[in-house]
């Protein structure tokens, strides 16, 4: 038997099957549903978007300033392989988030103590809250360290070849001992001008605000009408939203779905989805600069990468197992429970707003408490690491028990990792495509226009991707719940999920996207196919006209012509 009713902290108190005046009523003034605890819960949220909107204006000088500072002051040939090494850095900063905020979710939210009430929990529990707060302040000082090198980057850098030609005529004259006095650093090369057309002076002309207010209007519409520009943004905003959604919800999904662990799912994000993704966008940069691609090859490999992608999400609508038996929600009538105990929990008094699972491992039913399973005694056994609470005298269990405290696992447990490395497989071909078609927009518009381009791209990806897609994802999710907690008398939490519907539509929502980036790909090939078939009829045309137009001034030519 365990401890006296009496001595049980108030949490296990609650949850047991207690008659009705001995049951412990909640206590109205706690406070927290009061108009003041709303309000600072409204506080908080705005603290968080001022956060928010502060890393979003920290992050622009990397992307998009970032890109074109590098495309204007990198050879071509070398600009693409920088441009993946930027992005595969950047992306190497979530990558290490998850790995650390799943070391920080061990933690729980007040490192010092533990709830109030005396309630006794483990990461398992599904009412563990960890320390989410610590990752947020050890990321800003890494970032404020990081960002100290910016104070001493010059206005102008060096333009990569202009380096390498300075080089060479420096050893040259070293070498030879007739130089005649001439000045190296004075020569310009062979495919320079004067007037600096590679330079930063022509990409981004000094403008004043008003002037930049007044052409800014032309150059955007002039931008959007650009059809490359166009189709390779809006396959980036698909590509976009598959990863805010995977992004936010794949820690939540792996929870429900496979019976991890807050930190374990963070942690096999951070270790296998980001490595991936990072070797995805470096081997991107690689081929484009190793085979020098043009836009028709890049648009091809960026075809066969989201082609491939979409074909490995196909197996993981199939990765997964029905929701398990919880009592009273989803529950056949085959299987014990109270529906073949009708009145066994008619002496309890279970508070409607109660949680604290339990599971009956003999049949996989999950109680809500162990008050709904008719548990009137609670027993704990200490362990070396760890104390296991068990609950006996279930009168809606065969045999009375004893339920272990939690959930009840899940049977497909073992597909965590299949599904994993398929998904990051997935990542690391969705990335490749990234420096290609990044590659596509500098490549493809004016060069007066490409920081400009550059910004709009970011910013289409910003509204059209990671503003909306959570929201889409997360709307998904809800109509996928079978039980909502219900707080102050509003839909709080979801407790429990539909599995198969949860896997099929957060799939499906990432299968849709995938499928978009793979049309828009297809159709920029088709255009650039378009482009390249017209450019060389006209090159025909004017190659016929100028012999026709030879022929006809032949005769009087052919003295020159036989000196020739």
């Amino acid at each position: 038997m365990g401890p006296r009713i009496e001595d049980m902290p108030q949490d296990f108190k609650v949850s047991l099957c207690l008659p009705t005046t001995s049951a412990p009523t909640p206590d109205p003034s706690n406070g927290s549903c009061s108009s003041y605890t709303e309000a600072r819960h409204l506080t908080v949220v705005g603290i968080m978007f001022m956060a928010q909107t502060l890393l979003g204006v920290g992050g622009v000088p990397i992307q998009p300033f970032g890109i074109s500072y590098i495309d204007d002051f990198a050879h071509n040939s070398n600009s693409p392989l920088y441009l993946g090494i930027l992005f595969a850095v950047t992306t190497m900063g979530p990558g290490m988030a998850y790995g650390l905020g799943g070391l920080m979710l061990r933690l729980y939210v007040d490192i010092d103590r533990m709830p109030e009430g005396g309630i006794s929990l483990t990461t398992k529990d599904p009412r563990w809250v960890g320390a989410w707060w610590l990752g947020f302040l050890i990321s800003a000082g890494l970032v404020a360290l990081a960002a100290t090198p910016y104070f001493f980057f010059p206005r102008e850098m060096p333009k990569e070849k202009h380096e390498l030609h300075f080089r060479r005529k420096v050893l040259a004259v070293a070498s030879s001992p007739v130089s005649k006095g001439k000045d190296p650093v004075s020569e310009q090369s062979p495919g320079e001008s004067p007037k600096k057309q590679d330079g930063l002076a022509e990409v981004a002309p000094d403008l004043t605000v008003i002037q930049f207010i007044k052409v800014f209007p032309r150059v955007l519409l002039r931008t959007l009408r650009h059809p490359i520009f166009l189709l390779v943004v809006l396959s980036q905003v698909c590509v976009s939203s598959m990863v805010a959604g995977m992004a936010i919800f794949l820690p939540k999904f792996l929870e429900r779905q496979f019976s991890v662990t807050a930190s374990h799912a963070n942690l096999l994000i951070g270790c296998l989805s980001f490595p991936l993704a990072i070797v995805g966008m470096v081997v991107g940069g690689a081929l484009v600069k190793r085979l020098h691609l043009g836009p028709m090859r890049c648009s091809i490999l960026c075809l066969l990468g989201a082609l491939f992608c979409l074909l490995l999400g196909l197996p993981l609508f199939f990765m997964g197992c029905p929701t398990h038996q919880i009592a009273g929600i989803l529950h056949q009538p085959t299987q014990p429970g109270p529906g073949l105990f009708p009145g066994c929990m008619k002496p309890c008094s279970c508070p409607s707003d109660d949680f604290n699972p339990v599971c009956d491992p003999s049949t996989h039913v999950e109680y809500i408490t162990p008050c709904h399973a008719g548990c009137r005694s609670r027993v704990a056994q200490e362990a070396l690491d760890k104390s296991q609470v068990f609950y006996t005298n279930c009168s809606c269990v065969v045999g009375g028990g004893p339920l272990p405290a939690g959930s009840c696992d899940s049977a497909c447990s073992h597909l965590v990792l299949p599904f994993m490395l398929l998904v990051s497989l997935g990542a690391a071909l969705a990335c490749v495509t990234h420096t290609p078609s990044v590659m596509l927009i500098l490549r493809g518009v004016k060069k007066e226009d490409k920081t400009l381009a550059l910004g709009i791209q970011f910013m289409l990806m910003r509204v059209l991707a990671w503003m909306p897609s959570p929201v889409i994802h997360g709307s998904a999710i809800d109509t996928t719940c079978v039980h909502w907690a219900q707080r102050c008398g509003h839909r709080a939490v979801c407790r429990y999920y539909n599995h198969d519907l949860l896997r099929n539509r957060f799939i499906g929502l990432q299968f849709f996207f995938k499928t978009g980036s793979l049309v828009c790909f297809a159709l920029v090939l088709a255009i650039l196919r378009q482009q390249d078939k017209e450019a060389g009829t006209k090159a025909t045309t004017c190659s016929s006209g100028l012999e026709q137009q030879l022929l006809l001034s032949g005769p009087e030519k052919k003295p020159e012509d036989s000196r020739v």
